[in-house]
């Protein structure tokens, strides 16, 4: 787990509409609610549906963050869809002892492998767990489990708010996907 000493930089890597920018933006309001400073923002130009799409995320315990820039070089890297590895570098500027939490169905060693990657690594097939409890391939909030589960950066509760007021009626599904997602994360060093 990363530990929160000090700042700490996320770079979210989705497509448009998967909601790279939705989790980014969870995650920050959670880490708000806990006393922490965070702040989130995206970088997408006029892309459309199903672009590349990267967002950002810094927590701080005890700083409050005046850095705006986006993130080069960050601790951790989400990405919420698999095909993007085939086209994006993902772990360009990772952090040594950082991490990357992976939405895929291969197994740490089989991404080690086909990426030449050997940073520690958090996967989950958070597809599968969003079809089967959300009925659609939207990973955002399974990531966000994914994520958490990887780094603690903030509790599991803490999203519970921030989720139900984003969603509504659906937010028990989302954070039920969530909690799935945190359980079946498989982190490997």
């Amino acid at each position: 787990m990363i530990g929160m000493d000090a700042l700490i930089e996320i770079r979210w890597h989705g497509r448009g509409g998967q909601g790279a920018v939705t989790s980014a933006e969870l995650l920050a309001q959670a880490a708000i609610s806990e006393g922490k400073y965070a702040h989130a923002f995206p970088s997408f130009g006029p892309e459309r549906r199903g672009a590349p799409v990267l967002a950002f995320v810094r927590v701080s315990k005890n700083e409050p963050i005046r850095i705006r820039a986006e993130i080069t070089q960050p601790d951790v890297v989400v990405v919420l869809d698999p095909g993007l590895l085939s086209i994006i570098k993902v772990t360009a500027g990772l952090k040594p002892g950082g991490i990357a939490v992976f939405n895929t169905r291969k197994s740490a060693g089989q991404l080690r492998q086909e990426l030449g990657i050997s940073t520690a690594l958090a996967t989950v097939d958070a597809t599968r767990i969003a079809r089967e409890v959300l009925g659609v391939p939207i990973t955002n909030t399974t990531m966000v489990g994914a994520l958490i589960r990887a780094t603690g950066v903030v509790d599991l509760e803490s999203l519970t708010a921030p989720i139900t007021r984003r969603f509504g009626r659906l937010a028990e599904r989302n954070i039920n996907a969530m909690k799935r997602a945190y359980e079946e994360t498989v982190i490997e060093g």
